[in-house]
């Protein structure tokens, strides 16, 4: 049986399935990676960690396979925008891997915005300036390099590159290099203004390769046979894009997990506005397909935080406690670490808002749950405010896209279907279609839309949401410290 070995290296775990020929899932592997805090705002993980997660996730994603199994490919999909810093020569980390969630740039970024830089690289990249993303973040890594290296950067894609090449490649994809903030999108290639503007060696990046292409063979993967050609690398959120099918025009998804990454893809090139990125959701044979996208920095992550605090045994406990909740409750704004799209306020403050001696825990609970759609929701009003088209087939992943009743409050918040999937791994599938069509295992995207996929559509229930959005609306306006926003009336 011919197979795809694809990995799906995540924030919290490192994941590796076996895609057969026939799109079947073979088997599966998952191994933890761990993250920490060393400071208020700064999170990150540990490179040679993420890279032995991966190791653990294959072996036991391949000793669960059955026998004569072929490993004809290997894709990668991966955390975006965190960024680490290495020896080229040695393997060696020189650096923590900075994760996308941390803030500890934030003041270099405000340095930049004040000087009037936003609107020209925003233009350039489709991003906001913001530690998010990490042109600022290499520079920082870059500062506190040891002396006496060949010193390789870039984002978590390249690092497993050099890991899985035996350091024989520098390598990313144009998907993760969009979300850099030194990628000229129009261009498609590293800018030389934008590297001198963050301070980033434009010799130390990768070079830049089309999403399914040629990104070296394997060295030393365990269960792998060594020159097993690496033929796939998308950012993760791009890969369920891709993995859903949403191919045409307006086709979107929400990827749920510790944050949420809405994306809808696009005809063409479209330069952001109202607080939305535009992005490279992937490319091939050189034609880069275009996508909106709406970076939320907290969603589900909410949920064990609340649980802790409210005593329920566990976060399905907590879903089903503020199912029982009655209408016109608190508000609540998961900003942890600020806020991202659509609003881009790294001063924001998680809080809840309108309590009184008659609010219940279940009400809490629901005020938490009904962030995670709101925030969805904020983010496609957005998006349909810049282009004034409407939302085409809308899917949904990650692990708390399982649960309907949340899924149930995106559909009545959005007034729009959802297309929930029964395969959890739509990020590592993704990838491995994209390996398939480099290898010629499948010979389109029509071929790749047909492929057997097991999913379940979820239509609102109620309109009835005017009160939600007024509470919304003002508890986002204080957690900003402005006056509330008009998008979600």
């Amino acid at each position: 049986m011919q197979a795809i070995l694809a990995i799906d290296q995540g924030t919290t775990n490192s994941k590796a399935i076996l895609v057969s020929e026939k799109g079947e899932l073979i088997s599966r592997g998952a191994a933890p990676v761990g993250i920490s805090y060393p400071q208020p705002g700064w999170v990150e993980q540990d490179a040679n960690r993420v890279w032995q997660s991966v190791c653990e996730a294959v072996r036991a994603c391949v000793e669960a396979a059955p026998a004569k199994v072929a490993i004809e490919a290997v894709a990668i999909s991966n955390q975006r925008e965190s960024v680490t810093i290495w020896d080229g020569d040695t393997g060696e980390a020189l650096g923590p891997v900075v994760s996308w969630q941390c803030r500890r740039t934030a003041a270099d970024c405000e340095k930049l915005i004040g000087l009037g830089h936003s609107q020209w690289v925003e233009e350039t990249t489709g991003l906001p300036i913001d530690p998010m993303f990490p042109g600022s973040k290499m520079k920082w890594l870059l500062d506190r390099a040891p002396a006496g290296h060949r010193v390789r950067i870039g984002t978590v894609d390249s690092w497993l590159v050099h890991c899985l090449t035996g350091g024989r490649k520098h390598v990313c994809d144009a998907s993760n290099a969009a979300r850099s903030q030194l990628f000229d999108l129009k261009a498609q290639r590293w800018s030389e203004e934008l590297c001198a503007l963050f301070g980033v060696d434009k010799d130390l990046l990768p070079e830049v390769l089309d999403s399914a292409g040629q990104f070296g063979t394997t060295a030393g993967l365990p269960g792998v046979p060594d020159g097993t050609p690496i033929c796939a690398a998308i950012g993760d959120s791009h890969a369920a894009l891709f993995g859903h099918g949403a191919h045409k025009a307006g086709d979107g998804k929400v990827t749920f997990g510790t944050g949420s990454s809405v994306m809808t893809t696009l005809p063409h090139f479209i330069a952001p506005q109202h607080g939305i990125t535009t992005t490279v959701a992937w490319r091939i044979a050189g034609k880069p397909t275009f996508a909106f996208e709406g970076n939320i920095l907290v969603s589900a992550a909410s949920l064990p935080w609340m649980a802790e605090i409210l005593g329920p045994s566990d976060i399905s406990a907590l879903v089903d406690l503020a199912a029982t909740a009655e209408p016109r409750g608190p508000g609540f704004v998961p900003a942890f670490v600020g806020l991202g799209a659509p609003y881009w306020n790294s001063d924001a403050r998680a809080l809840f808002s309108q309590i009184n001696f008659s609010t219940t825990r279940a009400q809490l609970a629901r005020a938490v749950t009904d962030s995670i759609a709101l925030q969805v929701h904020d983010v496609f009003r957005a998006m349909q405010k810049q282009n004034g088209g409407s939302i085409g087939s809308l899917y949904v992943d990650g692990g708390p896209s399982q649960n309907r009743f949340l899924m149930q409050c995106v559909a009545d918040l959005l007034g729009h279907a959802v297309i929930q999937c029964a395969a959890p791994e739509a990020s590592a599938l993704g990838a491995a279609y994209l390996a398939g069509l480099s290898l010629g295992m499948w010979a389109d995207l029509d071929a790749i839309g047909r492929l057997p996929r097991q999913n379940i559509t979820i239509r609102p229930q109620t309109n009835d949401n005017a009160e939600k959005f007024k509470t919304w609306n003002d508890a986002i306006a204080r957690s900003t410290f402005e006056p509330p926003p008009v998008i979600g009336e």
